[in-house]
C-alpha cells in the first residue's frame, strides 16, 4: 500500500514523513522566526543576555518534547508574565534603578517558579486530570486565551509605533501593513509551499520594505565582535534571595492558568487532546523543568507561546518535529553573536505587524 503524499497548502501536516529536508528546514525556520521576536524582546526588557535566552529556549523546547513523548507541537519561548518580577527585583533596564547584579537573584525566583509548576503537575497527576479540567471548561479556557491575546496586543501596537530616528510614523505603519498583508495574501491565495510559510514571507517582505525606507539599524551587527561564541553563564548564574523568591515565584500560579489555556488551544487547533495524551501533568513538568533549567544559567522563564497556536492555525503544520527543528535553529543561532544581532535588527514595525496576526 503506497503512502498518500501530503499536498502542501491543502492538507494538514501531522508528520514530516514524505517532506524533504529543505522543506522541513523552511518549516522550522518559519517557526523560529515567528517565536524569536517575542523571545528576544523579553531579555531586552529585563536586561538578560539575548544569546543565552535563545540557547535556553532551544534546549527547553527539546527537554519539553522529551518529557511529553515528542507528541505536542509546542515551542517554549520567554515568558512576558515574569517581566514585572524582574523589574521589581533588578529594576527596568530603561530606568536609573536598574541593577544588573541583582538579575541572578531574580533567576533564583524563576527557578523556584519552575519547581512550583512541577508540584502542581504532581497534584494534577494524583487528583486526576478529568477532575482538574472540570474547573477549566471551554467557557473558562476560551476567555483565558482571549485575555492573553488582549494582554499581548498592546505589545504588538507598541512595536509598530517604535520611534525610529528620521522616520515618520506613517512608514512604521506601512511596514506593519506589508507584514500583515503578505501573511493574509499567502494564507488565502497562496499555493503549495507559499501557503504554509506565510509568516516567514511576511517577515522577509516587511524587512525588505523597511530596509528600502532606511529603517533598519545595523549598528548592533557592526559592533558585534567574534564569529562564534558560547553564551557566558558565569555573570548570570542564579543566586537565591528570599525576598526575590517571594516576589517572583507566586507568578507561577497565574502562568499555570496560561499554560492550561495554551495547551487547550493547541489541542483544539490540532484536533488532538494533549490534555489527556501525553497529559497535562507532563506538559506542566516539561514547562517547569525548562523554566528552572533556563533560570540556572541566567535565562528568562520559558512558556508555551500563544503565538505558537497562531502559527499552527495559519499554516496547518502540526508536526511536532517542526518545533524541534526550530529549537535546534535557536540553539545554533545562540552560538553566533551576529545571528542574534541580525535578529535584533528586524524593525519593531515588522515584528509588530506579524504579531498582530499571531495574537489575533
Amino acid at each position: 500500500m503506497t503512502e498518500k503524499k501530503v499536498r502542501l497548502g491543502i492538507d494538514p501536516i501531522y508528520s514530516l514523513d514524505g517532506i524533504n529536508y529543505f522543506q522541513q528546514f523552511i518549516f522550522g525556520l518559519q517557526q523560529a522566526v515567528a517565536m524569536f521576536g517575542a523571545t528576544v524582546l523579553v531579555p531586552l526588557l529585563t536586561g538578560l543576555d539575548v544569546n543565552t535566552t535563545l540557547l535556553m529556549a532551544g534546549l527547553g523546547t527539546l527537554l519539553f518534547h522529551v518529557i511529553t513523548g515528542f507528541k505536542v507541537p509546542v515551542f517554549l519561548g520567554s515568558s512576558f508574565a515574569f517581566i514585572v518580577g524582574y523589574n521589581i527585583v533588578a529594576g527596568s533596564p530603561f530606568s536609573d534603578a536598574h541593577d544588573p547584579t541583582k538579575l541572578p537573584y531574580a533567576s533564583g525566583g524563576i527557578f523556584v517558579a519552575g519547581l512550583i509548576y512541577c508540584v502542581l503537575a504532581l497534584i494534577i497527576k494524583v487528583v486526576g486530570v478529568n477532575r482538574v479540567m472540570r474547573w477549566f471548561p471551554p467557557v473558562v479556557t476560551g476567555p483565558i486565551i482571549i485575555g492573553i491575546g488582549l494582554i499581548l496586543a498592546p505589545s504588538a501596537l507598541n512595536n509598530i509605533q517604535t520611534p525610529i530616528e528620521g522616520i515618520s510614523m506613517g512608514l512604521n505603519w506601512l511596514v506593519a501593513l506589508v507584514a500583515i498583508g503578505s501573511i493574509i495574501i499567502c494564507n488565502i491565495w497562496g499555493k503549495g509551499m507559499i501557503r504554509v510559510v506565510p509568516i516567514l514571507i511576511g517577515v522577509v517582505a516587511s524587512y525588505l520594505v523597511a530596509l528600502a525606507c532606511g529603517m533598519v539599524d545595523f549598528s548592533a551587527l557592526k559592533n558585534t565582535e567574534g564569529f562564534f561564541a558560547v553564551p557566558i553563564f558565569k555573570e548570570n548564574f542564579m543566586k537565591f534571595d528570599v525576598s526575590a523568591i517571594i516576589t517572583i515565584a507566586p507568578i507561577a500560579l497565574a502562568t499555570m492558568m496560561e499554560h492550561v489555556g495554551d495547551i487547550s488551544a493547541v489541542s483544539a487547533t490540532v484536533g488532538r487532546n494533549y490534555i489527556k495524551d501525553p497529559g497535562l501533568h507532563r506538559t506542566l513538568i516539561g514547562d517547569g523543568l525548562a523554566t528552572s533549567m533556563a533560570a540556572v544559567f541566567g535565562g528568562p522563564a520559558n512558556t508555551t507561546y500563544s503565538e505558537n497556536t497562531g502559527v499552527l492555525a495559519l499554516t496547518r503544520i502540526f508536526a511536532p518535529g517542526v518545533m524541534r527543528i526550530a529549537a535546534v535553529i535557536a540553539i545554533v543561532a545562540s552560538l553566533f553573536p551576529h545571528v542574534g544581532s541580525f535578529i535584533r535588527s528586524i524593525p519593531g514595525p515588522a515584528i509588530g505587524g506579524v504579531s498582530c496576526i499571531l495574537y489575533g
